[in-house]
């Protein structure tokens, strides 16, 4: 069944098969090499065997054992030689496949980067780089080789046989397809359903514990440090029962295909013994040669049950990989300048994330005016930072529309970055100039503009201080520098930029509080003139905004000024002694 499910996923497959068609010599020559390597193998246990025994019988001519010696020695050296050979050229191909699918991949995802966030998390992307294009990797090296060159292998000595004996043949045939085709489909019955599932917990891992760290500081400010280990944990320890589940079934079926490889030599033994009685030389020459030969070709058929259980996580990894949009889900319009003054409306929105029924956001309204500089508090999970990715258009609302100059935010694409800019907890600096890092705001702006926005944001003598000045590398992430310094880097690249809507995303978080004043001070002082949208935990510097509003749950429960909320509000009065420490 998973079989042909993974043969129903390759038919309308348009990641891997291309590579198929591609690549098809090198395939085709991995899976003759691979036949060869094995058929060596096995010559090589028959032609000594047959010699051994031959010699030990006293040969009446030195010329009956001379070509079982040349074809031992032939078969002796073929088989290392053609299974290096084949190695290459199988790895190779497979390499070859998957660095064009990992290429494949960033090119989607970079075209389609603004539009993947709407269905995928990051943990997603991570688990279609780690898990999905290793197991397509797998597919070929532990499935699909394996399999088509047992199957070679098995018509071969099913004839071979057959030239002895038709009936012993058909034996051979029904012990060696329990082997072919019996276990692996018990392997498929039975851990298929349990390796799927645990690929998919891995999957969870990688999107759950992704999203944790990305949003570790709300674990942290919540006091919910504990709850977060314990959920990690939990999760671990499912994952770890289900992998022992399917260990101790590999080894008991294992063990099953070791005895029936036994059984499968003393019935040869009984053969031959029969079958050669009273031939020119003895049966023990050809007992020795027939039995011997079993023995590498152990080799051959024992991965097919392991490969046959692990076709279903295939077949899931390349639905994941064709499910991943080929062109942005979302036209973008074909935008016009927008002038005059920028109001962002926020008209009934309901919000949940795919595959989750929960609504993070539930009949939200709000309006932005032009100028106006909004705090946006709550809770971890109460929504705020759903609702920035909303107005930025990263993520589309479940009902309802966020619009900017009533055109809506998610139809803009890359073009909303000329409308808002956004500074984040940990900007991020790029391992190359000052220069270059600040020069990502607009690519065309002199060296006297990004001096200029330096000294806007407080770090002009410090960057002239430096040995090479604005030419001064950066080392990856811009960890030489402070956090306070990495969010006035982030700010000089808004103001070179000059868009009208800034959206700060915590950008204070883990800063003491001294630094944190004066970077605010200097936010607010150098963005007057434009729009602001602060999502915060806490209170400190909130009296220089126009507007504060709370989110729980949600849903807008608080909305006011400052001063109104500290006069009319018990619950902003709480907050803010909460936030001083009483």
């Amino acid at each position: 069944m998973n079989k042909i499910g993974l043969f129903q996923s390759l038919k309308s497959d348009t990641w891997v098969k291309p590579f198929l068609k591609k690549y098809k010599r090198s395939l085709i020559a991995a899976l003759i090499l691979g036949f060869i390597t094995f058929f060596c193998a096995g010559a090589l246990m028959f032609t000594s065997g047959y010699l051994i025994s031959r010699a030990a019988s006293l040969p009446e001519n030195i010329l009956m054992i001379y070509i079982p010696i040349v074809l031992t020695r032939a078969f002796g050296i073929g088989r290392p030689v053609f299974r290096y050979i084949e190695r290459l050229t199988s790895h190779n191909w497979v390499l070859k496949m998957t660095s064009n699918l990992r290429l494949k991949l960033y090119t989607t995802l970079e075209k389609d980067a603004i539009f993947f966030k709407r269905n995928y998390r990051t943990g997603d992307i991570l688990g279609l780089l780690a898990e999905d294009i290793n197991h397509i990797q797998n597919l070929y090296l532990r499935t699909i080789f394996p399999t088509i060159i047992s199957w070679l292998l098995y018509v071969f000595i099913i004839i071979g046989l057959g030239l002895f004996s038709w009936w012993f043949a058909l034996v051979m045939l029904l012990l060696l397809g329990i082997v072919l085709f019996v276990l692996p489909l018990w392997s498929v019955l039975v851990n298929g359903a349990r390796q799927e599932k645990e690929k998919q917990m891995k999957n969870l891992l990688y999107t759950d514990l992704t999203d944790n760290i990305l949003g570790v500081s709300d674990w942290i400010f919540s006091q919910r440090g504990k709850a977060y280990v314990a959920l990690h944990e939990e999760a671990e320890t499912e994952l770890r029962e289900t992998t022992q589940k399917l260990n101790r079934f590999d080894r008991k079926r294992d063990f099953l295909l070791q005895m029936m490889f036994g059984v499968i030599t003393i019935v040869l033994l009984v053969w031959t013994s029969s079958r050669f009685e009273g031939n020119h030389g003895g049966a023990a020459n050809w007992i020795a040669a027939f039995v011997l030969s079993v023995f590498p070709l152990i080799d051959a058929f024992a991965p097919l049950p392991a490969a046959a259980q692990e076709t279903n996580i295939y077949k899931d990894s390349i639905d994941r990989l064709n499910n991943l949009p080929e062109k942005a889900e979302t036209e973008v319009m074909d935008t016009t300048v927008i002038e005059g003054a920028l109001t962002i409306q926020v008209k009934d929105v309901s919000f949940n994330y795919p595959n989750t029924t929960k609504d993070v956001l539930t009949h939200l309204d709000l309006t932005i005016n032009a100028g106006e500089k909004l705090a946006i508090l709550g809770r971890s999970g109460s929504g705020k930072s759903t609702l920035a990715s909303l107005i930025r258009g990263d993520l589309l609302p479940t009902e309802g529309e966020i619009t900017l100059n009533h055109m809506p935010t998610g139809s803009f694409g890359d073009e909303i970055t000329n409308y808002i800019g956004v500074i984040h907890q940990t900007p991020y600096l790029f391992h190359t100039s000052i220069l270059n890092n600040i020069r990502i705001g607009r690519q065309s702006a002199t060296d006297e503009e990004v001096w200029d926005v330096l000294e806007r944001v407080g770090l002009k003598e410090m960057v002239k201080s430096l040995p090479e000045g604005l030419m001064t590398m950066v080392d990856e992430a811009g960890l030489r520098f402070s956090g306070g310094e990495r969010h006035r880097m982030a700010l000089a690249r808004i103001l070179l930029k000059d868009v009208p809507i800034i959206l700060l995303d915590e950008p204070t978080v883990g800063l003491d509080p001294i630094t944190e004043q004066a970077l605010l001070e200097t936010f607010f002082n150098e963005l007057q003139e434009k729009t602001i949208i602060w999502i915060t935990h806490h209170l400190q510097g909130i009296s220089m905004m126009d507007r504060v509003i709370f989110i729980e749950d949600g849903q807008l429960e608080m909305s006011g000024s400052p001063q109104e909320l500290e006069q009319t509000s018990p619950r902003y009065r709480h907050l803010q002694e909460i936030d001083k420490g009483f």
